[in-house]
């Protein structure tokens, strides 16, 4: 996963490399993909093979609200997206920590992943993907715990 840390006033957010998605840099390697937003709306980015999903958001500044709320450090589920059956059978295997953090957002589906740990492929292009209505931050929600007691 990639981790964004900001960088002085002015600057480009600096990258952290924490994934296993390999990034290629080549316009050969640019996939389209559709992003269905909480309003129905549909959202279309280019994005460089080996991003994360979190990452095109981001990138190319989508605006989906709340979305990506930790910068993919796997400690929230603001990056959940539900995947079509037949798209999602062809992902990678889902990882016990992304399995925990899912079990933590709201409108789970059987084909719910957290879009910072899905790497886009060439074989996604064309790919739509929806952005569930509600979204759960655990980190806001651990902090209201903390202030209530």
């Amino acid at each position: 996963m990639e981790h964004f840390a900001n960088n002085p006033p002015g600057g480009k957010k600096e990258q952290l490399a924490l994934t296993s998605c390999n990034l290629f840099d080549s316009s050969a390697d640019r996939v389209t993909v559709h992003f269905i937003n909480r309003d129905g709306e549909r959202l279309t980015a280019t994005a460089k093979e080996g991003e994360s999903l979190l990452e095109v958001v981001f990138n190319q500044n989508l605006g989906i609200d709340g979305f990506g709320a930790c910068e993919g450090t796997l400690a929230c589920s603001t990056c959940h997206l539900i995947f079509e059956e037949d798209v999602f059978q062809k992902l990678d295997a889902i990882t016990d920590e992304e399995l925990d953090m899912l079990d933590l957002a709201y409108g789970l589906t059987d084909t719910s992943r957290l879009g910072c740990q899905v790497c886009v492929k060439k074989a996604m292009d064309g790919l739509t993907v929806q952005v569930p209505m509600e979204v759960a931050d655990m980190r806001r929600e651990l902090e209201v715990g903390k202030q209530s007691k």
